[in-house]
């Protein structure tokens, strides 16, 4: 009962803010004036979330590994003025003030120095934060887990975007978003955002299918009380339409009339769901020269971004995290389709080598540092699961003038399986793999294995390895399997499901499971190409 009193709460909360949110958008002058005083602000802005979120917070879980590290707030001080904010996080990392990807979502303890300081996720959140609603992250090794959010995260987020959209010309053109409902926020959050900026969305098409995803009451309100307050309040929030992934046909033909009426328009997709599009148009004949693509959730390989520009469209990459929000964009002159700018007025970003499990590559992960007091999640030096290339250079594009010259090229993970925008690894998938197929079909979990691999298409596809010695009558039986487990596991979970039911992503291959050079047999293997390691 209180759980649900709680929530109650909190949404009212949202509701209430909602109207003053929406009446508010900002001009583009006030965006770039905004950026300026971020930028200028970083290093104040970094020792006042010391300051107040560590040290003036007793429960903080950074306060034990200071302490450890014989760090007190007067030597951070001295370190930054002396040294810079990047230096000093780099400093504070090699003297073990930081938090790895697992301690991070609460799965495991924090160990340091032979001490074991017990941590949960929640214990990492924005203590100052005025809770408004909860998004779900991607379950990329377990269960996802829930952030809270509110509109303050939002408006802050808000002039990244609007420099960015001014930047690639598409600034308040017609606008289609290809995004989930709730329980996933990234339709409302792209909306919202959208909406602060003066920028409104025409259409919100939902891959979510009635008949796959049975959202509870709580959301089902939950979407119709935003959707009716952004109305009332001058928003012309759009109802979802349900759009499947096999209907991008219907997106297609919209960015063909919007192109005709106006010369240009915008379509807010995944990756996979862009490049579906593409395809989509190119079958019925349409040339999309004019629309822009932009998205994020999974890597902008050079097989999909191929097939999106294909039609004559343009694709701008989006990095986007549900901790910390908006942390870079497509660069206007970019080098390829995963060049984006770091925006550094939001989070700060070092990068520190450690070994992929279950294999002896070793990539230069990264570690983020938020900012902004906004942010649902207070981090230092905090591990997230991709890395990538982090390289200063000019290019000439207008977002460079803020100050924003890292660009962050090849972003990967290296340990989540990505697909259709999704992401899912780890305690689920592997208790799927380990328990629940060979209780099913026999064998042992040395009998399967998911392997994650891109077709000749571009699309990802999630290959179920199953030993040929275990006797199977029908092979689709094994995805069905599969499919039913995750939609009772986990939201994160079976938001998966309804994604990866629709596209097809999984199928199966009779050959023995792929070991590594040491012999090591992984539940779950990525195939991972030769770039920048």
């Amino acid at each position: 009962v209180m759980d649900i009193l709680g929530e109650l709460k909190m949404f009212g909360r949202f509701i209430w803010g909602l109207r003053g949110f929406l009446r508010h958008t900002i001009t583009l002058e006030e965006a770039r004036e905004t950026i300026r005083r971020r930028m200028a602000d970083r290093e104040a802005n970094f020792l006042r979330m010391v300051e107040r979120g560590i040290f003036g917070y007793t429960h903080s879980p950074y306060l034990p590994l200071l302490k450890l590290a014989g760090c007190e707030l007067g030597d951070i001080r001295n370190m930054v003025r002396t040294r810079g904010l990047e230096d000093t996080l780099r400093a504070l990392r090699e003297a073990g003030v930081y938090i790895t990807f697992e301690e991070f979502k609460g799965r495991e303890p924090v160990a340091r120095g032979g001490q074991v300081i017990p941590v949960k996720a929640e214990d990492f959140d924005n203590p100052y934060l005025s809770r408004c609603y909860f998004s779900q992250t991607g379950g990329t090794t377990g269960a996802g887990t829930r952030v809270s959010t509110d509109l303050d995260h939002l408006s802050d987020g808000a002039p990244t975007f609007m420099i960015a959209f001014d930047a690639h010309g598409i600034l308040r053109v017609p606008t289609a978003t290809w995004r989930g409902v709730l329980p996933d926020g990234s339709g409302f959050s792209s909306i919202l955002r959208a909406a602060r900026i003066g920028h409104v969305v025409a259409k919100w098409y939902t891959p979510f299918m009635n008949r796959d995803l049975r959202a509870s009451m709580k959301y089902r309100l939950a979407t119709w009380s935003i959707i009716l307050i952004g109305r009332l309040s001058g928003a012309a929030i759009p109802w979802p339409e349900p759009v499947g992934l096999d209907q991008a046909a219907v997106v297609a033909r919209w960015a063909a009339k919007a192109l005709k009426d106006h010369g240009a328009c915008l379509v807010d997709a995944g990756v996979s769901r862009a490049l579906r599009v593409s395809i989509a148009a190119r079958e019925q004949g349409i040339n999309l020269t004019g629309a822009t693509f932009i998205g994020g959730g999974e890597p902008p390989t050079p097989a999909k971004v191929k097939g999106i520009t294909s039609t004559g469209a343009r694709w701008f990459p989006n990095y986007h995290t549900t901790e910390i929000g908006h942390v870079g964009c497509g660069c206007a002159r970019p080098l390829d389709g995963n060049d984006l700018h770091l925006f550094k007025d939001r989070a700060a970003l070092i990068q520190y080598p450690r070994q992929v499990p279950g294999s002896e590559i070793t990539v230069n992960t990264f570690y983020f540092t938020t900012l902004l007091a906004s942010a649902p999640k207070l981090m230092l030096n905090v591990e997230n699961d991709d890395y990538g290339v982090i390289e200063n250079r000019s290019c000439g594009c207008p977002l460079e003038a803020f100050g924003f010259t890292e660009h962050l090229r090849d972003i990967r993970s290296f340990r989540k399986l990505t697909g259709e925008g999704v992401t899912l690894v780890g305690s689920e998938m592997i208790q799927i793999l380990e328990e629940v197929l060979p209780a099913r079909f026999g064998g042992s979990p040395l009998d399967y294995q998911l392997v994650e691999e891109e077709d000749e298409n571009g699309f990802t596809r999630l290959n179920l390895l199953v030993s040929p010695k275990i006797q199977i009558v029908d092979e689709r039986a094994v995805i069905m399997v599969v499919l039913e487990a995750l939609e009772h596991s986990s939201v994160a979970a079976n938001l998966a499901r309804t994604f990866w039911s629709q596209a097809g992503t999984f199928q199966v291959k009779r050959m023995e499971p792929i070991t590594t050079s040491r012999g090591k047999l992984m539940p779950i293997h990525v195939v991972r190409r030769p770039e920048r390691l």
